[in-house]
């Protein structure tokens, strides 16, 4: 089987590199058979020696003026041109981005196939079965593929990001595509720097204050930023809900869209447990939650849980904690 994956590659620090929901989408690609990577705009050195790690044997970049800014029909055109150029793909993913299931969206109507979205794992290929996330992710659908191009996302931390075993060499092309015009009528034109992205700081800190509808408003968050600042090392981190009502910046927002935590300790405070928001979570060495509602997923699955109204709770946890320091 070989399976083209759709990258989508972000600038960091050192420089350009494969984003982590795209490593974690080429991981789960590399155990269905061979990889060979799209890369729209340009690939520079870093990035294809990021694919090799993973295991990619080609990589097709697909560049050009029609190609400066994003176009999700005009996406759609380099990927099927990538499907139909005589390399037998059999399968096409994308990470689970809104990105990339718009452009999969593009792409299974073009190749008059079903679309797989937010999918977490695959089996078999004989039709290839894939579990995935529907409801709002409070259920998953076992769904088979049994097109001859089955075309799937890869629902947001599926899987941990794993380099291959040993990195390939793979061959870098250049995908010739004609773009119509109509593919660029409707695109990005414009784009305006948002917040500063402090995400880094909660990735790494070893406590992290969750907070989710709870916090009942924008003005609602006051005892829980002074918590963060009250213990050490710790950031604030919010549920998908909180960033869609406007309540809080996105790059403070832990789960499937957001980022993946790691602390020794995560305080879930007014967060029902979504699965999206437990799969960033998750991996937290203690979870204690607080909440309201005793039956809540995310209390049932913390570690500990104290039941009643975080608006209550915290601040009585800030003047403890300010108690013990002064003293």
């Amino acid at each position: 089987m070989t399976v083209l994956v759709l990258v989508e590659t972000e600038t960091e620090a050192e420089g350009a590199a494969v984003a982590e929901v795209s490593r974690e989408t080429l991981t789960l690609a590399r155990a269905l058979g061979d990889v060979h990577a799209l890369v729209v705009g340009e690939a520079p050195p870093a990035v294809v020696e990021q694919l090799a790690s993973y295991g990619v044997q080609r990589v097709l970049v697909a560049g050009g003026e029609a190609y400066s800014s994003y176009a999700a029909a005009a996406w759609a055109t380099a990927v099927v041109a990538a499907v139909r150029g005589g390399d037998q793909v059999t399968a096409v993913a994308a990470a689970g981005t809104p990105r990339g299931n718009e452009v999969l969206a593009h792409v299974a109507c073009r190749l008059g196939v079903a679309m797989a979205a937010n999918v977490v794992s695959v089996e078999g290929d004989a039709p290839m079965t894939v579990s995935r996330q529907v409801l709002g992710g409070s259920a998953l659908e076992v769904m088979p593929l049994a097109d001859s191009v089955a075309v799937l996302s890869v629902a947001g931390h599926a899987c941990d990001p794993r380099p291959a075993e040993s990195a390939s060499s793979p061959e870098v092309e250049a995908l010739q595509v004609e773009v119509p015009e109509a593919d660029l009528r409707a695109r990005v034109v414009r784009t305006e720097p948002g917040e500063p992205d402090e995400s880094g700081s909660l990735k790494s800190a070893r406590v992290v204050v969750g907070a989710g509808r709870g916090a009942g408003s924008a003005d609602g968050f006051k005892d829980l930023v002074e918590l963060t600042e009250l213990l050490d090392n710790a950031a604030l981190g919010v549920s998908r809900v909180v960033t869609s009502l406007g309540w809080r910046p996105h790059h403070e927002q832990v789960g499937q869209t957001g980022s993946r935590v790691t602390p020794d300790l995560y305080l879930a405070c007014g967060i029902s447990g979504a699965i999206q928001h437990w799969a960033g979570m998750s991996s937290s060495k203690t979870i204690l939650a607080i909440n309201t509602d005793p039956d809540a997923p995310m209390v049932t699955k913390a570690h500990y849980a104290v039941i009643g109204d975080l608006h209550e709770i915290v601040p009585a946890i800030n003047e403890e904690l300010r108690r013990r320091r002064a003293g």
